[in-house]
Protein backbone atom coordinates (compact mmCIF):
# COMPACT_ATOMS: atom_id res chain seq x y z
CA UNK A 1 0.00 0.00 0.00
CA UNK A 2 1.05 3.59 -0.53
CA UNK A 3 2.18 5.36 2.62
CA UNK A 4 -0.39 7.95 3.74
CA UNK A 5 0.37 8.77 7.38
CA UNK A 6 3.11 8.89 10.02
CA UNK A 7 2.53 8.66 13.76
CA UNK A 8 5.12 10.07 16.17
CA UNK A 9 5.75 9.49 19.84
CA UNK A 10 6.46 12.69 21.81
CA UNK A 11 8.93 12.23 24.69
CA UNK A 12 12.46 11.42 23.48
CA UNK A 13 11.18 11.30 19.91
CA UNK A 14 10.01 14.84 19.11
CA UNK A 15 10.95 16.39 22.46
CA UNK A 16 14.45 15.79 23.80
CA UNK A 17 13.35 14.63 27.23
CA UNK A 18 16.88 13.69 28.27
CA UNK A 19 18.00 17.29 27.85
CA UNK A 20 14.79 18.71 29.32
CA UNK A 21 14.87 16.64 32.51
CA UNK A 22 18.60 17.14 33.07
CA UNK A 23 18.29 20.91 32.69
CA UNK A 24 15.32 21.00 35.09
CA UNK A 25 17.19 18.83 37.61
CA UNK A 26 20.19 21.17 37.47
CA UNK A 27 17.93 24.13 38.25
CA UNK A 28 16.30 22.34 41.18
CA UNK A 29 19.66 21.33 42.67
CA UNK A 30 21.04 24.85 42.25
CA UNK A 31 18.03 26.70 43.66
CA UNK A 32 16.50 24.38 46.25
CA UNK A 33 19.25 22.32 47.85
CA UNK A 34 21.93 23.17 50.38
CA UNK A 35 25.09 24.78 48.97
CA UNK A 36 27.59 22.30 47.51
CA UNK A 37 30.38 22.15 44.98
CA UNK A 38 29.78 21.52 41.30
CA UNK A 39 30.94 17.91 41.42
CA UNK A 40 28.41 17.07 44.14
CA UNK A 41 25.63 18.87 42.26
CA UNK A 42 26.33 16.80 39.16
CA UNK A 43 26.32 13.61 41.25
CA UNK A 44 22.86 14.44 42.53
CA UNK A 45 21.60 15.33 39.06
CA UNK A 46 22.88 12.00 37.73
CA UNK A 47 21.16 10.16 40.58
CA UNK A 48 17.89 12.02 39.93
CA UNK A 49 18.05 10.99 36.27
CA UNK A 50 18.61 7.37 37.27
CA UNK A 51 15.74 7.37 39.76
CA UNK A 52 13.38 9.07 37.29
CA UNK A 53 13.56 6.01 34.99
CA UNK A 54 13.09 8.08 31.85
CA UNK A 55 9.78 9.44 33.15
CA UNK A 56 8.10 6.04 33.41
CA UNK A 57 7.71 6.21 37.19
CA UNK A 58 4.51 7.67 38.70
CA UNK A 59 5.29 11.30 39.50
CA UNK A 60 4.00 11.36 43.09
CA UNK A 61 6.16 8.42 44.13
CA UNK A 62 9.21 9.94 42.45
CA UNK A 63 8.63 13.36 44.02
CA UNK A 64 8.15 11.86 47.49
CA UNK A 65 11.42 9.98 47.05
CA UNK A 66 13.18 13.25 46.20
CA UNK A 67 11.69 14.90 49.29
CA UNK A 68 12.96 12.07 51.51
CA UNK A 69 16.39 11.79 49.88
CA UNK A 70 17.68 15.19 48.75
CA UNK A 71 19.39 17.71 51.10
CA UNK A 72 16.86 20.57 50.89
CA UNK A 73 17.67 24.10 52.03
CA UNK A 74 14.21 24.26 53.54
CA UNK A 75 11.71 21.51 54.25
CA UNK A 76 9.34 21.06 51.32
CA UNK A 77 6.07 19.23 50.79
CA UNK A 78 4.80 17.06 47.97
CA UNK A 79 2.41 19.82 46.94
CA UNK A 80 5.21 22.42 46.89
CA UNK A 81 7.50 20.20 44.81
CA UNK A 82 4.74 19.42 42.32
CA UNK A 83 4.05 23.14 41.99
CA UNK A 84 7.75 23.84 41.42
CA UNK A 85 7.84 21.17 38.73
CA UNK A 86 4.74 22.58 37.02
CA UNK A 87 6.23 26.10 37.04
CA UNK A 88 9.67 25.25 35.76
CA UNK A 89 9.87 21.91 33.94
CA UNK A 90 8.48 23.05 30.61
CA UNK A 91 10.74 26.13 30.52
CA UNK A 92 13.58 23.68 29.76
CA UNK A 93 11.79 21.90 26.89
CA UNK A 94 13.86 21.38 23.76
CA UNK A 95 12.90 19.75 20.48
CA UNK A 96 14.89 16.77 19.29
CA UNK A 97 17.47 17.60 16.64
CA UNK A 98 15.97 17.81 13.11
CA UNK A 99 12.37 17.77 14.40
CA UNK A 100 10.94 20.68 12.41
CA UNK A 101 12.81 19.84 9.20
CA UNK A 102 11.62 16.24 9.39
CA UNK A 103 7.99 17.17 10.03
CA UNK A 104 8.06 19.74 7.26
CA UNK A 105 9.50 17.17 4.84
CA UNK A 106 6.69 14.76 5.73
CA UNK A 107 4.08 17.45 5.13
CA UNK A 108 5.61 18.30 1.77
CA UNK A 109 5.19 14.64 0.78
CA UNK A 110 1.45 15.01 1.44
CA UNK A 111 1.49 12.72 4.48
CA UNK A 112 -0.98 13.06 7.32
CA UNK A 113 0.75 13.33 10.70
CA UNK A 114 -0.24 12.33 14.20
CA UNK A 115 1.16 12.30 17.73
CA UNK A 116 0.38 9.41 20.05
CA UNK A 117 1.74 9.88 23.58
CA UNK A 118 1.28 8.62 27.12
CA UNK A 119 1.01 11.21 29.88
CA UNK A 120 -1.13 13.71 31.72
CA UNK A 121 -3.18 15.85 29.37
CA UNK A 122 -1.99 19.26 30.57
CA UNK A 123 1.69 18.29 30.52
CA UNK A 124 1.70 16.63 27.10
CA UNK A 125 -0.26 19.42 25.44
CA UNK A 126 2.00 21.99 27.11
CA UNK A 127 5.05 20.27 25.63
CA UNK A 128 3.54 20.30 22.15
CA UNK A 129 2.66 23.98 22.38
CA UNK A 130 5.93 25.00 24.01
CA UNK A 131 7.82 23.45 21.09
CA UNK A 132 5.38 24.97 18.55
CA UNK A 133 4.65 21.57 17.03
CA UNK A 134 0.85 21.55 16.93
CA UNK A 135 0.80 23.26 13.53
CA UNK A 136 2.32 20.18 11.87
CA UNK A 137 -0.23 17.65 13.07
CA UNK A 138 -3.65 16.52 11.90
CA UNK A 139 -4.28 14.34 14.96
CA UNK A 140 -2.97 14.38 18.55
CA UNK A 141 -3.88 11.49 20.85
CA UNK A 142 -2.84 11.88 24.51
CA UNK A 143 -3.50 8.97 26.85
CA UNK A 144 -4.75 11.35 29.53
CA UNK A 145 -7.44 12.61 27.13
CA UNK A 146 -8.73 9.20 26.06
CA UNK A 147 -7.96 7.09 29.18
CA UNK A 148 -6.07 4.49 27.13
CA UNK A 149 -2.30 4.07 27.30
CA UNK A 150 0.22 2.59 24.93
CA UNK A 151 0.73 -0.32 24.31
CA UNK A 152 -3.04 -0.99 24.50
CA UNK A 153 -4.00 -1.68 20.89
CA UNK A 154 -7.08 0.53 21.19
CA UNK A 155 -5.02 3.73 21.33
CA UNK A 156 -3.36 2.96 17.98
CA UNK A 157 -6.73 2.02 16.47
CA UNK A 158 -8.14 5.32 17.69
CA UNK A 159 -5.25 7.26 16.15
CA UNK A 160 -5.68 5.44 12.83
CA UNK A 161 -9.41 6.13 12.82
CA UNK A 162 -8.83 9.84 13.41
CA UNK A 163 -6.12 9.96 10.76
CA UNK A 164 -8.31 8.15 8.27
CA UNK A 165 -5.55 5.73 7.32
CA UNK A 166 -5.22 1.96 7.35
CA UNK A 167 -2.46 0.19 9.33
CA UNK A 168 -0.62 -0.78 6.14
CA UNK A 169 -0.66 2.86 5.01
CA UNK A 170 0.90 4.09 8.27
CA UNK A 171 4.25 4.00 10.06
CA UNK A 172 5.07 5.01 13.62
CA UNK A 173 8.28 6.65 14.87
CA UNK A 174 9.22 6.21 18.52
CA UNK A 175 11.98 5.41 20.99
CA UNK A 176 10.27 2.86 23.25
CA UNK A 177 10.46 -0.75 22.03
CA UNK A 178 7.19 -1.85 23.63
CA UNK A 179 5.03 1.28 23.76
CA UNK A 180 5.87 2.54 20.30
CA UNK A 181 7.12 -0.27 18.09
CA UNK A 182 5.73 -3.54 19.44
CA UNK A 183 2.39 -2.06 20.46
CA UNK A 184 1.74 -0.52 17.06
CA UNK A 185 2.82 -3.72 15.31
CA UNK A 186 -0.06 -5.54 17.02
CA UNK A 187 -2.48 -3.60 14.83
CA UNK A 188 -0.31 -3.85 11.71
CA UNK A 189 1.55 -0.51 11.81
CA UNK A 190 5.23 -0.68 10.84
CA UNK A 191 7.68 0.88 13.30
CA UNK A 192 10.68 3.13 12.83
CA UNK A 193 12.65 2.74 16.06
CA UNK A 194 14.61 5.82 17.14
CA UNK A 195 17.38 4.44 19.32
CA UNK A 196 17.81 6.42 22.53
CA UNK A 197 18.16 4.94 26.02
CA UNK A 198 16.20 1.74 25.59
CA UNK A 199 17.69 -1.53 24.42
CA UNK A 200 15.52 -3.79 22.33
CA UNK A 201 13.57 -6.24 24.49
CA UNK A 202 14.12 -9.65 22.90
CA UNK A 203 11.06 -11.02 24.71
CA UNK A 204 8.82 -8.89 22.45
CA UNK A 205 7.60 -11.28 19.78
CA UNK A 206 5.81 -10.29 16.60
CA UNK A 207 6.78 -6.65 16.72
CA UNK A 208 10.28 -6.03 15.41
CA UNK A 209 10.97 -2.57 13.96
CA UNK A 210 10.62 -2.11 10.21
CA UNK A 211 13.66 0.20 10.33
CA UNK A 212 16.03 1.53 13.02
CA UNK A 213 17.43 5.08 13.05
CA UNK A 214 19.68 7.20 15.26
CA UNK A 215 18.48 10.67 14.16
CA UNK A 216 15.16 12.01 12.89
CA UNK A 217 16.67 13.32 9.66
CA UNK A 218 17.06 9.71 8.51
CA UNK A 219 13.28 9.44 8.14
CA UNK A 220 12.97 11.33 4.85
CA UNK A 221 15.22 8.82 3.07
CA UNK A 222 13.32 5.87 4.58
CA UNK A 223 9.98 7.22 3.46
CA UNK A 224 11.21 7.38 -0.12
CA UNK A 225 11.43 3.58 0.09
Amino acid sequence: MQLKAVLFDLDNTLMDRDYTFRSFAQQLVRECLVPMDEARREELVAEMIERDKDGYRPKEGFFQELIDWLPWREATSLQELKAYYDRHYMTHAKAMDHTEDTLQACREKGLRLGIITNGHSHLQHAKIDRLNLRRFFDVIVVSGDVEIRKPDRRIYELALDRLGSLPGETVIVGDHPCNDIWGAAQVGVRGIWLRRKHDWDESLEGGKPWRTISELNEISVLLEQ
